[in-house]
């Protein structure tokens, strides 16, 4: 793993997060839906570091879900990977449960692969790779 990419933070109302976070931070550089995932997404930066804010789109998204059970806040960590396939298989053979069989699109142009919380003492770890142009 390369570097932490970004972290990811659940939120329920993405117009009053956005306005806390550019008082923070200044305004966001990219706002984007993931139909795939359910989520709106809209990306900070923080010197070298990037910031996710997600808002679920619909009562059915893992976001919505992930509120409802454990409120708003650090929903998961994002790693950058040089080559997210070989990634996945180091991880499954060391044992760690994905919950994507494949890598999918993801938010700001990137190749995602999702570790279960349960293989990662409670934390839910995001692999990115950006998608080459």
């Amino acid at each position: 793993m390369k570097k932490i990419e970004h972290l990811g933070i659940a939120v329920s109302d993405m117009a009053a997060a956005r306005e806390i976070y550019t008082a923070l931070f200044g305004a966001p550089y990219k706002e984007e839906t993931v139909e795939s995932e359910q989520v709106n997404t809209v990306f900070f930066q923080c010197g070298p570091n990037k910031i996710e804010l997600l808002e679920a789109t619909g009562p059915d998204s893992a976001i919505a879900k992930y509120i409802a059970k454990k409120g708003e806040g650090i929903h998961h960590i994002a790693f950058q990977v040089e080559d997210i396939e070989a990634e996945m298989a180091r991880l499954r053979t060391a044992g760690f449960q994905l919950l994507n069989e494949q890598p999918k699109r993801g938010a700001d142009n990137m190749r995602i692969c999702f570790v279960h919380p349960r293989s990662a003492n409670g934390v839910l770890i995001e692999l990115c790779e950006p998608i080459k142009q």
